[in-house]
């Protein structure tokens, strides 16, 4: 059924209060089960084990993706299976919702591991110890908890901001809860479908597996060009292309992840990797500039112009949007929608305090770990908090009007602003940004959580002490993977198996902010500034061409971070998806168009979720053996 909301009239011309009186009356469920002990349980299991997705792909690319639609239907079809055989009741909607935001607040735990704390072990050199890792991850997102639920009643209650992602898991969800159940059993099948085929696959690329299985002529090669190995040795200027990582992978879950991301990105991603691979890459071996071979020796080099390309891309991105920006601004000196005696909503909402006493007492033991783990001066820190201040909610804007967290673009202008600060102090440059920019994601994530239980008439504080279930949950779990993965050793990030493009990145901008260019080799150092550039030139073009231009910079600069056979999976996955939405668009409402056009994040949800798991496991048995 269609979710009544207001015209953009009504939210316009109404005052806070009288948008509190109506959602109460016409879309609040009472008393409906919410977070329930089974919701609760759900929704921190999904989302422990789909963290590891996260963690999986965070590895490979840098980045994280949502799982909450993942989870909303695997619940739904679980509990709807279960009741059919007479085990148990369907899930409410609003238990459904509860569990999304548990599990999708555990599947974003890992984006610290894989971005900034990993770039301060790979700058020192030295492990953070776990305890000390779980600790600070916690604490920066009940942070952003306590600084979404002041943002969540103008920009959610008030303001009505879409947030655009948030509002796809509430229209799932009351697709799914209005039908005959049809429609999510299907959608289990495809994801499931998915799962279990990538997770074969991951099963069979390891000869430790089918050793163990006593099946090895099933073995598949890592990568495919190991069969043309076998009669000649491609080459680029006498190098071989596996030594440039221009290898075509078997795994099928970076094809997935590339689905997720869109022509524009996925041919932006081909074209950089062509370009650093087989351009400039065997120039640079060639003179002696870059040493050895292999993706952490080309990295090294070659990660420069890349990183700058998605730094002055980001910003210049971030800063041509004013209007965005104003409305942040406004947003901060606003009052709140719905205080004082008249607010309807006193007894459902997060109460105010909370956050008021909340917010300087975490702060104050930010700054104390930072300064006692991280070697951050007190005076520093005490800095930083201020600015989580402006950028949560610079980033709950970009979200509510886009689903975009700018959290690349604020750490690097933390980043900035630290290295006029505390010059020459990398760890310090990276810790402080890691604040801003953790607090301001997690913040952001809430509020898209938020929305669909808004949407629905779900009760808030539900979903707040559900976020911070999924955070204990997610960091449990996904904290001792990381460890496990890394052998409890730094000197294990960079490899080829744990690239790690979002720390490098981050590392980069640190070093470039602290020590200046002169470090760099002289190459380097025209990249940085040639990357620069290009990364404004492609914004403005983006803008002047209203969003036509087929590039994207921050695409172009990534495949100069990741492998290139990483590149080359997720475009050939970007590929696929296109293709097939031409294919099917004149015959909507066939099998193909339901299954590649409709379903096509299910699809890739489920292939990233089956290999990303079964991968993690098999590195681990690997690394025991």
């Amino acid at each position: 059924m269609a979710i009544e909301q207001l015209s953009e009239e009504q939210v316009r011309q109404w005052s806070a209060q009288k948008k509190d009186k109506w959602w109460l009356e016409n879309i609040f469920r009472g008393d409906m089960p919410q977070l329930t002990v089974r919701s609760a349980l759900t929704g921190m299991l999904l989302g422990s084990v789909l963290s590891l997705t996260n963690l999986y792909i965070g590895i490979q690319t840098g980045w994280t993706l949502g799982v909450g639609i993942t989870s909303v239907i695997l619940s739904f079809a679980a509990f709807k299976t279960m009741a059919r055989v007479g085990l148990g009741s369907e899930m409410s909607i609003l238990e459904n919702n509860a569990m999304q935001s548990i599990a999708t607040a555990a599947g974003y735990m890992t984006a610290p591991l894989v971005t900034s704390l990993s770039a301060y072990m790979i700058i020192t050199g030295k492990l953070i110890p776990m305890g000390v890792c779980f600790a600070w991850m916690v604490t920066l997102s009940l942070l952003g908890v306590l600084f979404a639920f002041p943002l969540k009643r103008r920009f959610i209650n008030e303001e009505q901001y879409p947030f655009p992602e948030g509002r796809a898991c509430g229209v799932v969800l009351d697709a799914l809860h209005s039908e005959t159940g049809a429609q999510g059993l299907y959608k289990a099948r495809l994801l499931g479908i998915a799962a279990g085929l990538s997770a074969l696959i991951e099963m069979l690329r390891s000869e430790r597996v089918v050793e163990m299985i006593r099946l090895p002529f099933l073995h598949l090669p890592g990568y495919w060009d190991d069969l043309v190995y076998r009669f000649f040795t491609p080459s680029i200027a006498s190098i071989p292309l596996r030594d440039l990582t221009v290898r075509l992978d078997s795994s099928i879950v970076m094809v997935a992840a590339g689905g997720l991301m869109g022509i524009r990105t996925g041919m932006s991603l081909l074209i950089g990797a062509v370009l650093n691979y087989w351009v400039l890459a065997p120039w640079a071996m060639n003179a002696g500039i870059i040493e050895g071979t292999g993706f952490r020796s080309i990295l090294m080099w070659g990660m420069w112009g890349g990183v700058a390309m998605m730094t002055t891309g980001s910003l210049f991105s971030f800063f041509s949007k004013p209007g965005l920006i104003m409305q942040a601004i406004r947003g901060l000196t606003n009052r709140s929608a719905g205080a004082g005696k008249d607010d309807v909503l006193r007894d459902i909402e997060l109460p105010g305090k909370i956050s008021a006493f909340g917010i300087p007492v975490l702060g104050a033991i930010i700054v104390w770990m930072a300064w006692e783990f991280f070697g951050v001066a007190p005076w520093l820190g005490v800095v930083a908090i201020p600015l989580v201040f402006v950028f949560v909610t610079i980033g709950a804007t970009s979200a509510g009007l886009t689903s975009i967290t700018p959290t690349s673009a604020l750490g690097y202008l933390t980043q900035t602003t630290f290295s006029v600060l505390a010059p020459g102090r990398i760890t310090t440059n990276v810790m402080t940004a890691a604040i801003t920019a953790e607090v301001a994601s997690n913040t952001s994530n809430l509020l898209m959580d938020i929305k669909p239980g808004y949407m629905l008439g779900g009760k808030p504080r539900h979903q707040a002490m559900g976020h911070v279930l999924g955070i204990f949950a997610g960091g449990l779990v996904a904290i001792p993977v990381f460890y496990a993965l890394i052998q409890y050793d730094a000197a294990n990030l960079l490899s080829d198996k744990l690239p790690m493009p979002g720390a490098a990145a981050w590392r980069a901008v640190a070093e470039v902010l602290t020590k200046g260019l002169g470090f760099l080799h002289p190459s380097a150092q025209a990249a940085v500034f040639i990357g620069g550039g290009l990364g404004i030139i492609f914004e403005l073009l983006k803008k002047w061409t209203k969003n036509r231009f087929p590039l994207s910079s921050v695409g172009i600069g990534l495949a100069f971070v990741i492998s290139f056979s990483t590149s080359l999976s997720m475009a050939l996955g970007a590929i696929l998806f296109w293709v097939m939405g031409k294919v099917y668009r004149a015959r909507k409402g066939s099998s193909g168009w339901k299954i590649w056009v409709e379903n096509q994040e299910t699809l890739c949800a489920g292939a990233i979720a089956g290999g990303a798991i079964i991968g993690i496991v098999i590195i681990l048995i690997e690394a025991a053996a």
